[in-house]
């Protein structure tokens, strides 16, 4: 199979993460007789660097033209001076929203091998395996009007919260299908005591649930849904959130599991999907080896199982971080305090060695 792939490597972190999940990827493809073609190109920062703009042209026709798009991060407090329009946050919102991706998967799952990193006790975090279903292009950060006007020290700032029935039903659509191959259990995530955004984003949701009678529904404001992914994360399925809701709960999450750069996600529902580790470009640890590469390569398996249709590959990669983990290899965000860690490179080989040897063990086995 021919796996046609743009990597955006973007700043920070983002190249040192890209880097190591392509080297997996690639030692995924020949192990499992794939022929793969990455073609890279610039975004955020390192694009406004280059052409004065986030998202350059050549850019966003290429990613229109693959079979998926792989992202590491963008943005960092060098550009924080620059127009809102060019800052690489717009590049990365606009991509989104050329490529049509609504539906953001943020899994979080805690691995046995890292239950004593989690902040909250391993009793707790035992078993955590859930699934946000963010809505990605809109909400408060797409919708209209927004502005910040009049004079400096009495200046008003407006961003509007916005949804139509359309946009909730179909991202309600992903969430009860994905609760189907999982635990059919779907927590939708509002605050309909407050907002009418949500309270039409409720109303619309439970029409959609009858069509699904098969799955469980249950509602949290978010405030509440924040206390239980700290208090019983482990009860949590499929967690359908609006837009800023579930950027803020993912994260969360994240530190719920032990890192956020554990996290993959995948942005799909357009012609061509994205994939990103949850974490940011995280700047202050750039260029140093100890970024953690595993939300990159799980999300790269991501990428395998949803773009590709290629299960058995993705399950390989993820089965190998696994094992990576129960060896006790540790980047520095996932280790205990005293215990020896590895770099960025270094985990990735762990992963790419894990990767191979699974494939061969499956070949010998199928002989």
């Amino acid at each position: 199979m021919l796996l046609k792939i743009i990597t955006l490597p973007g700043d920070g972190i983002g190249p040192e993460v890209t880097g190591e999940a392509i080297r997996v990827l690639e030692a995924t493809a020949e192990s499992f007789g794939h022929q793969l073609t990455l073609t890279e190109k610039p975004i955020g920062g390192a694009a406004l660097q280059l052409h004065n703009h986030p998202l350059p042209d050549d850019t966003l026709e290429s990613c229109r033209s693959a079979g998926a798009v792989l992202l590491g991060a963008v943005g960092g407090p060098a550009f924080n001076d620059v127009p809102t329009h060019l800052r690489p946050e717009a590049g990365l919102l606009r991509l989104r929203h050329e490529l049509g991706v609504f539906a953001n998967l943020r899994p979080a799952v805690c691995y046995s091998a890292l239950e004593d990193v989690s902040p909250l006790r391993p009793e707790v975090v035992r078993g955590v395996d859930l699934l946000i279903v963010r809505e990605l292009l809109g909400g408060l950060y797409f919708g209209q009007p927004r502005s910040t006007t009049g004079p400096p020290g009495d200046r008003t700032a407006i961003d509007t919260m916005r949804y139509s029935e359309a946009e909730i039903e179909r991202i309600a659509r992903v969430a009860f299908d994905l609760a189907r191959l999982r635990r059919r259990h779907v927590t939708s995530v509002d605050k309909a005591n407050v907002l009418d955004c949500s309270r039409l984003w409720r109303e619309v949701v439970i029409r959609v649930s009858r069509e699904y009678p098969d799955v469980q529904l249950a509602h949290l404001y978010v405030d509440s849904a924040a206390m239980a992914l700290v208090s019983r994360p482990p009860s949590m399925d499929v967690l359908l959130t609006e837009n800023m809701f579930g950027d803020i709960l993912s994260d969360q999450a994240g530190s719920i599991v032990g890192s956020i750069g554990m996290l993959p996600s995948a942005s799909v529902g357009g012609r061509v999907a994205l994939y990103e580790p949850v974490h940011g470009s995280a700047p202050d640890i750039a260029r140093q080896g100890i970024a953690n590469p595993l939300g990159a390569i799980l999300s790269a398996a991501m990428m395998l199982r949803h773009s590709f249709n290629l299960p058995a590959e993705a399950a390989c990669i993820e089965a190998s971080v696994a094992s990576v983990l129960d060896a006790g290899y540790r980047t520095k965000d996932i280790a205990q305090p005293g215990r020896s860690t590895i770099s960025t490179a270094q985990m990735g080989e762990k992963v790419l060695e894990a990767v191979q040897n699974r494939a061969r063990i499956g070949d010998r086995m199928a002989v």
